[in-house]
């Protein structure tokens, strides 16, 4: 099984481009950019991803984030997430980025976006990886700090396919950014937000009727509401899940807990992603494993995980049937 997960073909929707940042770029930036990290080596860095909850993952992970500071770094950071992608079979990734983790510093948000468009773009020219980029709002900041961003990302609109909402979920329901994402899909743009990992049920139903989205990020604790689940099934609204990343911030106190393949049993368009692989231990392969090895799952539901992902995309009708022909094609050589 493990060398059929290491060869399925993947499609990554829940991916914080920040989140990729290995300990050995971190040090390698702070060093070219002549920034003062408070580790003295990548091993003490990686001693440090020990979280009880998701504030304690967000502190190191906005620490992180300070070394990024030209076009150069966001790039270098996006094209070694792209390199593994290529090791994890990923045809296609829509990632996520933080503005205003990075203009608060006062980094141009065109430098952010030029740095991490330009590495998708020669992951496309060189690797074959498509890809769209997802602007999130950090939800733990106000309501007009988030429309300024939008406002900043306009004159981008060709290079930033949709936008999101991230950050800590408790005490921000989704209701709070509702005019922000009324302006965002009127100026063209796709909605998904973060609901339901840290926050109850009622905030998925809030990203549904507040926000409009077309997708829900995490979703797991959706089966606090046996109704919801049942609204989710029928209407395939997919939750991009993050099977370690939800171990890892304690949503689950281990893999086997982990609700991933009863959601996909009860029907809905469930998918797997690695959210923050370089702080939760893994990037997607290692994801597909790790729920491999905690549950009894069939290659044929394996594989419906990635063809769930495709089902999510936001990529053209004719790109979707060309990599599910790839997805079913692979299944049906390798025992499905």
């Amino acid at each position: 099984m493990h060398d059929f997960i290491r060869q399925l073909p993947k499609v990554e929707l829940h991916l914080h481009i920040e989140g990729t940042l290995e300990p050995e770029l971190m040090f390698e930036l702070a060093q070219r950019n002549r920034i003062d990290i408070p580790f003295a080596s990548p091993r003490e860095v990686r001693e440090a991803y020990r979280f009880s909850n998701l504030q304690s993952f967000l502190d190191i992970y906005y620490q992180g984030a300070n070394v990024l500071i030209h076009e150069q770094d966001f790039f270098d950071l996006t094209w070694a997430y792209l390199l593994r992608c290529r090791d994890d079979r990923v045809m296609h990734t829509e990632i996520f980025f933080d503005p205003q983790t990075h203009t608060a510093r006062g980094i141009d948000f065109a430098t952010v976006v030029g740095g991490i468009r330009r590495a998708l773009d020669q992951g496309q020219a060189e690797l074959g990886i498509s890809s769209h980029l997802i602007l999130c709002f950090l939800r733990h900041l106000s309501e007009a700090e988030a429309m300024a961003t939008l406002e900043q990302a306009l004159p981008h609109r060709d290079r930033i396919i949709g936008v999101g909402l991230d950050s800590s979920e408790r005490g921000h329901p989704p209701e709070k950014f509702a005019r922000v994402f009324r302006r965002a899909r009127d100026a063209g743009f796709l909605a998904v937000a973060h609901a339901g990992e840290e926050g109850p049920a009622r905030n998925i139903r809030g990203a549904l009727e507040a926000l409009g989205v077309q997708r829900i990020d995490h979703g797991v604790r959706c089966v606090e509401d046996p109704a919801l689940v049942r609204e989710l099934a029928q209407t395939r609204m997919p939750l991009t899940v993050c099977p370690l990343s939800n171990v890892k911030l304690k949503v689950f106190e281990n893999m086997q807990a982990h609700n991933i393949v009863e959601l996909l049993r009860q029907g809905l368009c469930v998918t797997i992603n690695s959210d923050d692989p370089a702080y939760f231990g893994g990037y997607m392969t290692d994801n597909f494993l790790a729920v491999a090895e905690a549950h009894t799952v069939t290659r044929q539901e394996l594989a419906q995980f990635t063809l769930n992902a495709i089902e999510a995309s936001f990529v053209s009708e004719e790109h979707k049937q060309a990599m599910a022909e790839k997805v079913r094609r692979f299944l049906a050589e390798n025992g499905g």
